[in-house]
């Protein structure tokens, strides 16, 4: 394990795994487009450029970086005449289907891109790109889209029972040959959508794999050299770099042999277990600065984050964020999560060294990455108003896949329970609409109160395993606020069913009486949570061994589990975690 880790970290740049990065730095400024330097001339691409169509949605640096891991040169499309001088073209969406069509007539882009797909060119869509090439979609209040492929979209069934957004690694079944998958042997590939396309007698010909959740759902397309995948290859490790290698080049028997940064990632074992959605294991990196001001992961005892057992009573330093990030990524996380306990506190948006430290990790981390803290509106020592959309918009080009929503998501579903109204104004509402309830995850911060009658009691109970100080044998799940030090009057069950209904796509569930204790997740509290609502749960605190995985997955209907400090401080590899999973029969990317 240890000579493959060494071997995967040279995907990242120079020194970028081990650079410290100070909270005190002043940053350039990353609000040029998109906060990336692209060729910008309207010039017709060579045979080594790669065209990319960004629209202005969600995550698009992974596809650069993967992009330009692979050898290749980038040039964005500036204007409508560059897509038909691009000759190759990729297209990726994320967010809402009615907003993209809206935002592609907008710059007069939609008979462009019907015609370079209708050429023959070579071309990918990911995600949205995939969708949007069908007739329409019934998301957004029904949509028309690019007319290519026959056939709508619409969202999955809620009442199969399953969490919806459908996120995850799903395996693939595969209709038809194609050298966009010649390598795939039986690989995950990650996922994350609420709407999908159904295969049908009208567009099997164009159908390359269809993958499963509750039913069969378009996975894949190709006609010629047009393909689209639902699912994010830029995001889904070894398997994923190998496909989008297999678009960029002439595949034959001969020349199937990869290039040698995706044969190192290939050492990774991604066959996994038996077939369908994985559950997913994730690293969480707790990031704040230390006393010196450099950035640092940390982990704490109840959210205390301070060593008590030395004279300066320091911040504890666990590594830094980038190296500890590649090495998660090396290990087999499914996702690595980073929460800011700094927060946006102190510092405006241009100062934050956290955006830097998704930036470096993004180059070479190829899977989800996820940012949590200080997620809201605020002004700046400038005076100038940010909107939690703008916030969260930073931290999308630098490249984060989801934002996790703390403090601002508790006061929000106080104000809908209070009123029973959206006003669209919340954090969540106008990150979901614009970016899709995919990219929204609420964390969660509940402690237990306990009580003797549930009766007198206007929150949700559960029987508690231990009884109280006073010997009561009932507890609630209070939310909290400021890192756990202000308790508000909300049980985390009315919290998740009000912010499922404002947008969240996923809820981060903690727990501040199991975090630090290594003594198993609170299965109450999750199960509790994740019968209450139809959208993904992580479980999240006290995980102290692999088989408490396995027991989160078998006793609730959590979708995934995060754990920090045990993998921090190398007391449990992610390797042990999912061989134990496997082991017991769950689905597993191993």
């Amino acid at each position: 394990m240890a000579n493959m880790a060494n071997a995967l970290l040279g995907a990242f740049p120079a020194g970028g795994a081990h650079r410290v990065i100070s909270q005190r730095q002043n940053l350039p400024s990353h609000r040029r487009s998109h906060g990336v330097n692209t060729v910008c001339s309207s010039v017709r691409g060579s045979a080594d450029d790669v065209f990319l169509l960004d629209y202005g949605a969600g995550n698009v640096r992974s596809v650069r970086n993967a992009v330009k891991r692979l050898g290749y040169n980038l040039r964005d499309v500036q204007h409508v005449d560059d897509i038909s001088k691009a000759s190759r073209l990729i297209f990726p969406g994320v967010g809402a289907y009615g907003q993209a069509m809206e935002r592609l007539k907008h710059l007069g882009y939609v008979e462009a891109l019907r015609d370079y797909i209708q050429s023959g060119k070579p071309f990918l869509g990911i995600c949205l790109g995939l969708q949007l090439m069908f007739e329409g979609s019934t998301e957004s209040g029904g949509v028309e889209g690019l007319g290519i492929v026959p056939g709508a979209v619409s969202e999955f069934d809620r009442l199969k029972g399953l969490p919806v957004p459908h996120i995850g690694w799903n395996s693939l079944q595969e209709m038809q040959q194609s050298r966009l998958l010649a390598d795939n042997q039986g690989q995950r590939f990650y996922f994350v959508h609420s709407y999908r396309a159904t295969p049908s007698e009208h567009n099997k010909d164009w159908v390359l794999a269809s993958s499963h959740y509750g039913e069969d759902f378009v996975a894949a397309l190709q006609k010629g050299d047009t393909y689209a995948t639902q699912f994010h290859p830029e995001k889904s490790g070894a398997a994923g770099l190998t496909l989008l290698k297999n678009f960029f080049e002439s595949y034959t028997e001969e020349e199937a042999d990869p290039a040698p940064v995706v044969r190192q990632l290939e050492q990774q074992h991604v066959n996994g277990t038996s077939q369908g959605l994985a559950k997913r294991v994730i690293a969480c990196l707790d990031v704040r600065a230390n006393d010196a001001g450099d950035l640092v992961v940390t982990k704490g005892d109840q959210y205390d984050v301070r060593d008590k057992g030395t004279a300066a009573n320091d911040v504890r330093n666990l590594g830094l964020p980038v190296q500890l990030a590649g090495r998660y990524f090396v290990e087999g996380a499914d996702e690595v999560t980073f929460l800011n306990i700094t927060g946006f506190r102190d510092f405006p948006l241009g100062d934050l060294p956290m955006l830097e430290v998704v930036r470096q990790a993004s180059e070479g981390v190829f899977v989800p990455l996820t940012v949590g803290g200080g997620i809201r509106e605020f002004t700046d020592a400038d005076g100038k108003h940010w909107s939690a959309l703008e916030v969260a918009s930073e931290y999308f080009r630098s490249g984060a896949d989801k934002v996790s929503i703390g403090g601002d998501a508790v006061f929000a579903a106080e104000e809908y329970r209070r009123t029973g109204q959206k006003t669209g104004t919340s954090s969540i509402e106008q990150i979901s609409w614009h970016y899709g309830a995919q990219a929204v995850v609420v964390s969660i911060d509940p402690k237990r109160v306990y009580v003797a009658d549930p009766a007198q009691c206007s929150h949700h109970t559960v029987k508690a395993k231990q009884p109280g100080p006073n010997g009561e044998e009932y507890c609630w799940y209070q939310c909290t606020v400021k890192g756990g030090r202000e308790g508000r009057d909300i049980d985390a069950v009315q919290l998740a069913q009000a912010v499922e209904a404002l947008g969240a796509g996923e809820i981060l569930l903690n727990s501040i009486d199991a975090d630090g204790a290594c003594s198993g997740f609170d299965l109450d509290l999750i199960r509790a949570v994740s019968e209450a609502v139809t959208i993904p749960v992580i479980a999240s605190s006290g995980a102290g061994s692999p088989e408490h995985f396995s027991q989160v997955f078998n006793n609730t209907k959590a979708s995934a589990a995060l754990a920090a400090g045990i993998f921090h401080r190398q007391e449990v590899a992610i390797s042990d975690v999912k061989s134990h999973m496997a082991a017991d029969g769950l689905p597993t990317r191993t």
